[in-house]
């Protein structure tokens, strides 16, 4: 069974009211980086590919509704694009991050995996952009959702704490 959005919220931070839907919470983007070298998944371990971090254009002209927003502007391509939020997910749950509609009415997905019970960090998804796109800074991207899960063992994998100043 899914629980309420307002379950959700409470492992969550910071979360604002209008991020709260019935069944979940929604996360905004707080960065995007662009991978430059390869990874490696072996039998035996990872190695996560070099990135570099999408620096945000801010414009500046009084006409413009954007002045004064952080903006990436993304060409077709494959990002990372993080979370602005820390989430951490309970015992007894499982979290699953699902992109919003308006991602994939804009020729943009966003592809992620499961978020084991114990987990807490500022996570990533995988933003495949298929035409260029403008994301603000603080836009609402996926809504994170709980499922009630039988487990043996919490999270303590090498992305436990992930992405926390």
């Amino acid at each position: 069974m899914f629980r309420s959005g307002a379950f959700v919220a409470d492992h969550v931070s910071p979360v604002a009211g209008e991020q709260v839907q019935p069944n979940g919470v929604d996360l905004t983007v707080e960065a995007v980086f662009e991978q430059v070298e390869p990874g490696r998944i072996g039998r035996d371990g990872k190695r996560i590919g070099e990135r570099e971090e999408i620096e945000p254009s801010v414009a500046s002209a009084p006409e413009d509704t954007d002045a004064g927003v952080p903006t990436f502007r993304l060409s077709p391509g494959g990002y990372v694009a993080r979370y602005g939020e820390t989430i951490s997910i309970p015992e007894g749950h499982v979290g699953y991050v699902l992109p919003r509609s308006s991602l994939m009415r804009n020729s943009a997905m966003l592809h992620t995996a499961v978020w084991d019970a114990g987990y807490t960090g500022r996570g990533e998804g995988l933003l495949e952009v298929n035409h260029d796109l403008e994301l603000e800074r603080g836009a609402r991207i996926a809504q994170l959702v709980f499922a009630r899960a039988d487990h043996e063992e919490t999270y303590d994998g090498s992305y436990q704490g992930e992405n926390i100043e």
